[in-house]
């Protein structure tokens, strides 16, 4: 009897245990700023074992994960992968968007000031971004006992991520040539950062983020974290750490997706997630942590380039096409008081009302349709207020309307025939750009890695808003309150 009244008492000590929800001890999410999907294998010989080809030899890819929104652009990839949703729903309706006629930076908030540093470049916080994060319900769940943090270059890569209620995000003040965050987050920096920026820090003014050491200094960051901060480590809750690389992004943008300062950077990116499992391994654990790899969008080829082997391609001068078009509209409309187009960004024709007067608004935004249709470098031109029964085919016509964000985005969309992008048109032009709802801006890599993931791939089709949902169900926690994707696990 006693040995019976022993067993029952030990089983009803190891209910509380038995009933715990199990979690990895640390998630990471890794985005590759414009990393294109196939940047997975075009260098895959070149990589070393246990880098991106041990990502993928031992964890699960998504081989057709794509886009389902436009613009295909930095703030917007970031926002979206983290909150499961799109421009229309989450607020980032670009790096940069027009409200209330005024240009705003997707992060710029002056009620807070820089932490670690005097510039603007630290007046930044979330306040612009709409819904929750992955992060932000990893803490609603554990009631806030998990720790977030984002660490980047580009502050919007660090800041977005994290969340509203991240603990922490840290990004390069390039005027300072050191990590800063904002008061948003701390009045002060923690002394650990202090002592890693004096330990590691470059010339004021220097762009780091055009350079492959800004790859490492971005991992030395995210090392330092999980040291620091004992991420993954506790034993209590789990813990998330948001990482995005920048420079990729950046030397893209300067060199395009071809030639060996693309190769370089990919190489260092590859030395350095070797080197940064290889760290959790020894600190988190093999199996105790779960990482995911992606990207924020991917890049078109130099049109130059493609010249070069015959196929189409061109470069679209977005600044000649504003100017014209506002000629145009001043003599089509006399009436006007200023010019009608604001500017373009994001693929997106904005106006500007006050110089209507009281005037046909959409009379003027018709015309400036039918304008903008008769350049052959457009495929369509389309009112956003009618894109839902214009004539462009799905999914375009559905990435579009995902793309259009409520008093933030502009009034006409335009979309370029394939592999022409908005840059500079020059015959000595070497660079890339993206944006538009086409593959090579769409297709991006999704790898899952660690905890509980078995090896394999699939070519289903999977969209960037499915990537929250999919942490969040194996995390057993609510996907983010935006969110529309699925979990594809």
């Amino acid at each position: 009897m006693k040995k019976v009244i022993l067993t029952l008492s030990l089983f009803l000590l190891m209910l509380p245990a038995m009933a715990q929800v199990e979690r990895p001890r640390l998630v990471v999410g890794l985005v590759v700023d414009q990393m294109r999907w196939d940047y997975l294998y075009y260098y895959y010989n070149d990589y070393s074992e246990g880098g991106l080809k041990r990502l993928l030899s031992e964890g699960y890819s998504y081989e057709n994960t794509q886009i389902n929104y436009s613009p295909a652009v930095t703030a917007v990839g970031h926002s979206s992968i983290y909150t499961g949703s799109v421009p229309a729903l989450n607020g980032i309706a670009g790096n940069w968007f027009w409200e209330d006629g005024k240009s705003k930076y997707c992060c710029t908030d002056t009620t807070v000031q820089s932490v670690g540093y005097t510039s603007a470049e630290g007046q930044m916080s979330p306040r612009n971004l709409w819904g929750t994060t992955i992060g932000d319900e990893l803490h609603l769940a554990t009631d806030f006992k998990s720790k977030v943090i984002g660490v980047a270059l580009k502050d919007r890569a660090a800041i977005l991520p994290a969340g509203h209620s991240a603990d922490a995000a840290y990004w390069w003040d390039t005027s300072a040539g050191h990590f800063v965050s904002s008061t948003f987050y701390m009045t002060d920096l923690p002394q650990w950062v202090k002592d890693f920026n004096k330990a590691n820090h470059t010339k004021p003014g220097f762009n780091i983020k055009t350079n492959d050491e800004g790859v490492t200094m971005t991992f030395r960051m995210a090392e330092a974290a999980v040291s620091n901060e004992k991420l993954g480590q506790t034993g209590g809750e789990t813990d998330m750490l948001t990482i995005s690389v920048s420079s990729t992004d950046a030397i893209g943008h300067v060199y395009s997706t071809r030639g060996p300062e693309n190769k370089s950077v990919y190489m260092r990116l590859d030395r350095d997630v070797a080197s940064f499992l290889t760290y959790l391994d020894k600190t988190v654990g093999k199996g105790n942590y779960l990482l995911f790899l992606t990207a924020d969008h991917g890049a078109s080829h130099n049109y130059n380039f493609l010249k070069q082997h015959r196929i189409p391609a061109d470069g679209w001068d977005y600044d000649k096409s504003v100017k014209d078009l506002n000629a145009y509209l001043r003599t089509a409309f006399p009436q006007l008081t200023a010019d009608p187009v604001l500017g373009e960004d994001n693929y997106h024709f904005y106006f500007n009302d006050k110089a209507f007067d009281g005037k046909d608004r959409q009379a003027i935004i018709d015309a400036a349709v039918n304008r903008l249709k008769e350049d052959k470098q457009f495929l369509w031109v389309v009112d956003n207020n009618r894109i839902a029964t214009s004539d462009v085919p799905e999914p375009i016509k559905t990435r579009l309307i995902n793309g259009i964000t409520p008093h933030r985005s502009g009034d006409i969309t335009v979309v370029t025939r394939p592999q022409v992008f908005g840059a500079q048109v020059s015959p000595s032009y070497k660079g890339t750009s993206h944006g538009q709802p086409m593959a090579y801006d769409v297709h991006i890599p999704f790898v899952l890695y660690g905890w509980h993931v078995e090896h394999g791939e699939s070519t289903k089709a999977v969209n960037i808003t499915d990537i929250a949902p999919t942490i969040c169900a194996m995390l057993h926690i609510q996907m983010p309150d935006a969110a529309i994707g699925n979990s594809v696990r």
